[in-house]
């Protein structure tokens, strides 16, 4: 890439790293040892995943906006096409649980990523001055 430092060869950029679980210091895969929980390290560059603080952000905004765009896409086919229960069910569900595990892996990949390359660190109680 052009404008590449020596210290950055190599790494993905945040929308690669999220959108293909990379290593965001190697780009090796194998950023996640289950659905959606991160493995310990790199399996390539030993990078401890631990250090990073993702929370709980991508889990809340995702609720919101899945829960949004499901319920919209359910309103309009039970008034489009007045499908059983048990039918409009059997088509929502997997839609929901697919988008969530996509959107929570493509999210909290990016926040891992997007924490390593600003080298972000926690705030402690010492390391605030009192003025």
């Amino acid at each position: 890439m052009a404008g590449e430092t020596p210290d950055t060869k190599g790494q993905p950029g945040i929308t690669q790293a999220a959108l293909f679980a990379l290593c965001p210091r190697c780009g090796a895969k194998g950023l996640f040892s289950g659905l959606t929980r991160f493995a310990p390290k790199c399996g390539a560059c030993g990078l401890d995943y631990q250090q990073f603080n993702v929370g709980d952000g991508p889990a809340a905004f995702l609720t919101l906006v899945i829960g949004g765009l499901v319920l919209g896409l359910g309103l309009w086919v039970e008034l489009a096409f007045e499908p059983p229960l048990w039918l409009l069910l059997l088509l929502l569900t997997p839609l929901i649980f697919g988008a969530t595990v996509w959107g929570l892996r493509v999210t909290k990949a990016a926040l891992l990523a997007a924490e390593f390359q600003r080298k972000a660190v926690e705030v402690t109680h010492k390391d605030v001055r009192k003025d």
